[in-house]
């Protein structure tokens, strides 16, 4: 894999492995399976990405992008999960605030405001798995160009 795919996906490892770390100790997603999942997770994808910056990179060999791509699925099958079943790491299911306020209380975009079910998204952790996934499949393609 080249230096510039390896960096990119080093800073893209880190950024969504701190993302997800703070997410899943915020509120009270630490007391659910979702936070725990998303806490052990975001602590592999930095430790990843710190190895992706170092000389023992070399190591991983053609695993990192494969590595990248179970992480991002993971990360997005989580979020489908809170998704699908409303849950969010906000207390009483809001996104910022208490009882669904989007930072606020009772009421604004959370589970139990205006805009229903399945705002349990964290369009955040989305975006990031996203640019995870994109990540791993290039380094997984640059491995085999190779």
């Amino acid at each position: 894999m080249t230096d510039t795919a390896r960096t990119y996906g080093a800073v893209i490892a880190l950024v969504s492995g701190v993302y997800s770390l703070v997410t899943a100790t915020a509120g009270t997603m630490m007391a659910t399976t979702s936070g725990t999942l998303m806490l052990v997770l975001g602590v592999v994808v930095v430790v990843h990405g710190v190895v992706l910056l170092t000389p023992a990179a070399d190591r991983l060999g053609g695993a990192s992008g494969p590595l990248m791509v179970v992480y991002a699925l993971v990360m997005l099958l989580n979020q489908a999960v809170v998704g699908a079943t409303g849950t969010n790491w906000g207390m009483g299911g809001g996104m910022w605030g208490m009882n669904g306020g989007m930072g606020g209380m009772n009421g604004g975009m959370g589970t139990a405001g205006g805009m229903g079910v399945g705002m349990g998204w964290d369009l955040g952790m989305v975006a990031l798995a996203v640019l995870m996934l994109a990540s791993g499949v290039l380094m997984w393609t640059d491995d085999e160009s190779m």
